[in-house]
């Protein structure tokens, strides 16, 4: 039986990748294939995108994409992963490496570790 791998978009801006851009490209792949997605495509912005995390939002959308693999943060607006993008999809950073989960969970009775009464 054939299982199906969540799809990725990778995302960089250009401005900020300079001549590391094909080494950030490279990077994105393999994290992708080492993190068993298949990689839809990678969408390069530069400076001057009018609103790169809308039109980031968008691409995932149409590529159906799981989440989106970028090189860092820093490639995002105030060096930090848009909560709007989290609410569409997982953003994985390459370095470091970390996922950035477009759900958390709630706090529940039991892990409310607040001291009861003595």
């Amino acid at each position: 039986m054939m299982t199906l791998k969540p799809i990725a978009v990778g995302y960089l801006r250009r401005d900020i990748a300079g001549v590391a851009q094909p080494w950030n490209e490279t990077q994105i792949r393999s994290t992708a294939r080492r993190l068993g997605y298949n990689l839809a495509k990678t969408v390069v912005f530069g400076a001057n995108t009018a609103d790169p995390v809308q039109e980031l939002i968008e691409a995932a959308r149409r590529a159906k994409a799981d989440a989106v693999i970028v090189p860092s943060v820093t490639h995002f607006e105030g060096n930090a992963v848009p909560d709007d993008l989290t609410q569409v999809v997982d953003v994985v950073t390459v370095s470091p490496e970390q996922t950035y989960a477009r759900w958390t969970l709630k706090p529940t009775r039991w892990s409310d570790h607040t001291p009861g009464p003595a």
